[in-house]
Parts: C-alpha cells; sequence; structure tokens
C-alpha cells in the first residue's frame, strides 16, 4: 500500500496569507496560546496579516502558580511586542478539573500519546467555540511551533471541530521557516520565562523522573 504524502501545513498557510486582500481590513483571528514563548514568533508573524484575539485556555497547567506565571508573561508579552495589526487577550480563569475530566484514564500513558491528543481537543474545542462567539474568520494554536507536539494531529483536530463549528481552522505548523529557533531568539530577547515541561502535572512527573535517571 502507497504511503500518502504528509501534508504541508505551512505551504498551506502561505497559500492562504497570498490569497488575503492588503487593502481590506486584517481578517480576523482567534489564536490559542499555551505560554508567552510559543506565542512569541507566531504573534510577529502573523499580526502582519491577522487581528488578533489571543486566548488563553490552558487547565491543564500543573500547579496554579505555574498558571498564573504563564499569563502574566503572556500579558507582558503583547504589551511590548511591537506589531502592524491589534492584539488582545481573552483570559477566563483556571479551570483545571475540565482537563482531569478530559484525560481520565489515560493518566498513565507517556507524554506524547493519547492523552495529550485528549488535551489537544479540549484546548482546541473551546478555541473553538469562542471563535463562533467573536465572529472569528479564523481559528489556530500556537502548540505546533513545539517540536514535542503533534503538528499533524493538531491540525486534524481543528479542521474536524472546524466543520463543527463552521468555522475556517488557520493550517499550522509554526516550527517551519525557523519559528521554534526564532521563539528562542525573542524569548531571550524579551526575558521571557521558559518552563522546562509541557504544563500538566503528569509531564511535570515525567520530566522529573528523567532528571533523577540523568543524576543516577
Amino acid at each position: 500500500m502507497q504511503k500518502q504524502p504528509k501534508t504541508n501545513y505551512q505551504r498551506k498557510l502561505d497559500d492562504i496569507i497570498k490569497s488575503l486582500d492588503p487593502a481590506a481590513p486584517p481578517p480576523k483571528l482567534l489564536l490559542h496560546s499555551c505560554c508567552a514563548p510559543c506565542s512569541s514568533y507566531v504573534l510577529e508573524y502573523l499580526t502582519q496579516y491577522f487581528s488578533i484575539t489571543v486566548f488563553y485556555y490552558n487547565p491543564n497547567i500543573f500547579p496554579p502558580e505555574e498558571y498564573d506565571h504563564r499569563v502574566k508573561e503572556l500579558q507582558r508579552l503583547i504589551s511590548e511586542l511591537p506589531v502592524k495589526n491589534p492584539v488582545t487577550l481573552v483570559e477566563r480563569g483556571y479551570h483545571p478539573q475540565e482537563f482531569y475530566t478530559a484525560v481520565k484514564g489515560l493518566e498513565n500513558i507517556p507524554e506524547g500519546g493519547e492523552r495529550c491528543f485528549a488535551c489537544y481537543r479540549l484546548r482546541l474545542e473551546h478555541t473553538a467555540q469562542l471563535a463562533a462567539e467573536l465572529g472569528a474568520d479564523y481559528f489556530t494554536t500556537t502548540l505546533s511551533i513545539s517540536p514535542y507536539k503533534n503538528s499533524a494531529k493538531l491540525n486534524e483536530i481543528a479542521e474536524e471541530l472546524g466543520e463543527v463549528y463552521s468555522l475556517s481552522a488557520l493550517p499550522s505548523d509554526f516550527k517551519k521557516k525557523n519559528g521554534y529557533k526564532r521563539s528562542i531568539e525573542l524569548s531571550a530577547e524579551y526575558g521571557l520565562y521558559r518552563q522546562d515541561y509541557c504544563g500538566c502535572v503528569f509531564s511535570k512527573r515525567e520530566r522529573e523522573e528523567q532528571e533523577k535517571l540523568r543524576q543516577e
């Protein structure tokens, strides 16, 4: 059986950007953000073409202090980053039980597996719901900038939700075009806090176990 070629999501995004009328008002994009470092390059890049509302919805984050720290860093980044088109932030509080409910039974799945996919879906579904509520033209997430996140799965889920909510999911693989490298540069430039684990209690535990093994 012949293997299907991988979808080039960056090329799909390029095609959408090329189709935009530069004389028209910028389309409205709802951008789910996982943290300030991942948002840095994505905002630098996409604010050239879109009017962006950043949505910080991450009930997976643990502990609460980590959640608060990430929100503050994102607020600071948005206030300091020079952008062509407007950027606003929506943050509706910390609701960790929504995450624990979504991943029930998947707690011991290794990082990068089905537990993460359930978490992707939870955050993207809330993003799609808000995008519909706000009348956004597109929605997407910063998550695909990470080399540790499954871009194909993220786009697959976003496309499904786009059909459910009658929205356009903006294709994304933000690690392309040296996006991840640029996010590291911008993080250093703005002195952004860069966490050393994905965010949830399970990834934190896995990270700590790996660190112990390295020290043995």
